[in-house]
């Protein structure tokens, strides 16, 4: 499985990059922040929602510490999407962003 550091998803971030960004984490979670730009997906709804992914782009998935994405990550791998883990998920980001 792919993975990618905070720091590497505020480059990118900072720099324009064209993101598809998937957070798995529950409502009351994605009610306390997200990503600019990402997508809310709960991980327990993903599979009835592969519809609204597109397998040719290729995604950051992101929670709150990196376990339900890296699971999200496998599921999603296992059909053909081509997906990259954040690691340390939203605390980890949250962190990178008090320290910027």
């Amino acid at each position: 499985m792919k993975t990618m550091e905070t720091t590497e998803i505020l480059e990118l971030l900072d720099a324009n990059e064209d993101l598809y960004i998937i957070d798995v984490r529950e409502d009351n979670e994605v009610a306390q922040g997200m990503i600019p730009g990402a997508q809310h997906i709960a991980l327990g709804t993903i599979p009835d929602r592969l519809d609204e992914l597109d397998a040719s782009k290729p995604y950051i998935v992101v929670c709150k510490a990196g376990g339900r994405s890296a699971n999200a990550c496998a599921f999603l791998e296992d059909r053909g999407f081509d997906v990259t883990n954040l690691e340390g998920g939203m605390l980890a980001y949250d962190g990178e962003l008090e320290f910027k």
